[in-house]
């Protein structure tokens, strides 16, 4: 393996999509929500490790979720898992983690992966990962990997790129999630895909990068350098993250920067954001209905979900299009053309939830 190779595995989202069996205290990322025997955490883990020395992968969450990553992911030390004070959204995160790798190879090429998405052909995926590294390793570029679209999908930004017959494309910009006919017209130009949030690049230029973008939020964890890996570290970092700006990478700096390369994907992808997402990966019956852990009987019902403990039994009937959780003390049944409503009532519901 490449000693050179690191991972920034981001693990801090609550995913309320995924209510009631993601919650606050114990996000999807931590569950097994595929019944693979595995969580999305571990797999992800696992899938990186492939390519990337173990102590070179480092977790970032926030800090209730310390223990999790501890529990279940066997043999990171302490100094890998990355613990925010507070949740200031993908840019603050990447900075702090950048930083540290830095001071610990000047030479890394890192990437940036959700922990919580689903990728069906994992050779493929290392390597367009390998290929990314490759170019990025002495190349002054931020680099992305891309989803060729499979349908106008109203729920994911875009990247558009300028056309080539070269594997990596130039980007030419991002564009914000579209409505239903603006999908439409990114498929029929032919140079758009999906933007997966899974990002490449050598160290240096992504710091350079936030230096330049990103001046104040760099100069604020630029401070505290020094402390980094070492015991003081925890100290800076609890009074230092509350003072960053709340911003996603896209916004802090992938969408201002010239120098955006995408690899357009070879592997099949899921970001597993809605009940809807999962229910397109796993397999279905006679009637098109997914059920997982649940023993369950369904007549004339089509094309939804159940998803419950192993324990209960379930019937339904005369249900189309629907999605049933039940988790704990807690049951979801909503339809599934509206599944990005359920953050909304969740929040309303209120974090404890």
């Amino acid at each position: 393996m490449n000693s050179n190779y690191y991972a920034i595995l981001m693990a801090g989202g609550i995913g309320s999509r995924f209510w009631p069996l993601s919650t606050s205290a114990l996000p999807k990322q931590f569950h097994d929500i595929l019944g693979t025997g595995e969580t999305l955490i571990q797999t992800t883990y696992r899938r990186l490790e492939k390519m990337i020395p173990s102590e070179n992968i480092f977790i970032l969450t926030n800090e209730q979720y310390g223990g999790l990553v501890k529990a279940q992911l066997d043999g990171v030390k302490d100094h890998q898992i990355l613990l925010e004070p507070l949740m200031r959204n993908t840019a603050p995160c990447i900075l702090y983690a950048s930083m540290k790798i830095k001071k610990i190879n000047p030479k890394a090429v890192l990437v940036v992966a959700p922990s919580d998405h689903w990728i069906e052909n994992e050779t493929r995926f290392l390597e367009d990962l390998r290929l990314c590294f490759d170019h990025c390793q002495d190349n002054d570029v931020l680099m992305t990997l891309g989803i060729k679209p499979t349908f106008p999908n109203t729920g994911f930004g875009y990247i558009q790129y300028e056309k080539s017959d070269q594997p990596i494309k130039k980007v030419d910009q991002f564009r914000e999630k579209p409505d239903y006919k603006t999908a439409k017209s990114f498929l029929a130009q032919g140079n758009f895909l999906w933007n997966a949030g899974i990002f490449i690049w050598n160290v240096q230029s992504v710091l350079d990068a936030f230096m330049k973008f990103q001046p104040e939020m760099y100069q604020q964890l630029e401070h505290g350098y020094q402390l980094l890996n070492t015991d003081k570290e925890e100290e800076f970092i609890d009074r230092a993250y509350p003072e960053l700006d709340k911003i996603s990478i896209d916004y802090a700096v992938m969408e201002r920067s010239e120098n955006i390369y995408v690899l357009p994907a070879n592997f099949d992808w899921n970001d597993l954001g809605t009940w809807g997402s999962l229910y397109e990966e796993l397999q279905k019956d006679s009637q098109q209905n997914v059920v997982v852990g649940a023993q369950a009987k369904l007549e004339n019902s089509h094309r939804n979900i159940i998803h419950t403990s192993r324990e209960k039994v379930v019937v339904v009937r005369d249900l189309d299009d629907y999605i049933v959780i039940d988790r704990d003390d807690k049951l979801l049944i909503y339809p599934k053309a509206k599944e990005q409503e359920v953050k909304n009532v969740i929040d309303k519901l209120g974090n404890s939830q």
